[in-house]
Order: structure tokens, then C-alpha cells, then sequence
């Protein structure tokens, strides 16, 4: 069982770069976490519709064949801390891989919110897809700490 998280793009500034290379390290403590960047297609590619196809292309190649597929959307399923790390040990449970995935700045492609199972809000706004895999990454990594009761989380 494996927690893959498959985003588009590279974070471009170094000192976000960074935060989120530290959560997801610490967060590799506690989950079996991968994470796989595809290539971002560039806006002058073509229309939005356009570039969020290309990249649901790339996110839905960079996940495990029969993996779980959990899509970020800002409409998607709202959790406490807490619920949040109840359901991640919910899922390791199954022993099946879980794809939670992030999309460009168009948002994510109709390909990948069709394999999805479920919707996951990260806040009740829109976020930077480089701002909503540092979030995600700090609570994966709380909620590992939540479920191992450290005081990370107060």
C-alpha cells in the first residue's frame, strides 16, 4: 500500500520548494509516500480545456494501475485535522494504493476527476497548485502524528 501524490509542475520559488520537501520527508515518516511531478503544459499550448486534458494525461500515467484516485477540488469532501487522519489510516487499512492528485493552474483535467472516487477540499478557497501540495503535505504529516497521538498537533 502506498499514499502517491501526483501533481503537476515543479514548485518554481526555492523557499516553497523547500517547505514542501521537509513535509513531504517528514510525512514519508509515517506513510508510505511517493510523489510524482509531471511536466506542467504550458498555457500558450492552446485553450484551458486544452492544457488540463494534457495534464490529466500526465497525472493519469504517473498512477499505479488500479490505485485509488482522490481528486483536489475546491467542492471536494472538507475534514478536520483529525477526520482527515482517521481517513488516511482508513485507507492504508485497505491495502491499496491511494492516488490523491493536484492539478496545474487550470485545474484539474475531466479524465482524472472521472477515474476519481472521492473529492478532497484542501480549503474552502482556491489555492496555488504549489500552495495546495505544501498544504496537503503538512497534513499528511500531522495527520501521521495525530494517528501515533505525538504532540505535533495541539
Amino acid at each position: 500500500m502506498q499514499f502517491v501524490v501526483a501533481v503537476v509542475g515543479k514548485p518554481r520559488d526555492v523557499h516553497l520548494a523547500g517547505a514542501i520537501r521537509e513535509y513531504e520527508s517528514r510525512a514519508g515518516r509515517y506513510w508510505p509516500l511517493a510523489v510524482h511531478e509531471v511536466r506542467e503544459e504550458p498555457a500558450r499550448s492552446g485553450s484551458a480545456d486544452l492544457v488540463r486534458e494534457r495534464e490529466a494525461e500526465r497525472l493519469l500515467a504517473a498512477i499505479p494501475p488500479g490505485a485509488q484516485v482522490i481528486a483536489c477540488e475546491v467542492n471536494g469532501r472538507s475534514m478536520t485535522s483529525e477526520q482527515f487522519s482517521r481517513w488516511m489510516q482508513e485507507l492504508r487499512e485497505r491495502a491499496r494504493d491511494v492516488a490523491i492528485a493536484i492539478g496545474g493552474a487550470y485545474g484539474l483535467g475531466n479524465a482524472v476527476k472521472t477515474r476519481a472516487t472521492a473529492t478532497l477540499a484542501l480549503a474552502p478557497w482556491t489555492l496555488p497548485h504549489e500552495l495546495a501540495r505544501l498544504v496537503l503535505a503538512e497534513q499528511v504529516y500531522r495527520a501521521g502524528t495525530i494517528a501515533r497521538g505525538e504532540p505535533y498537533h495541539k
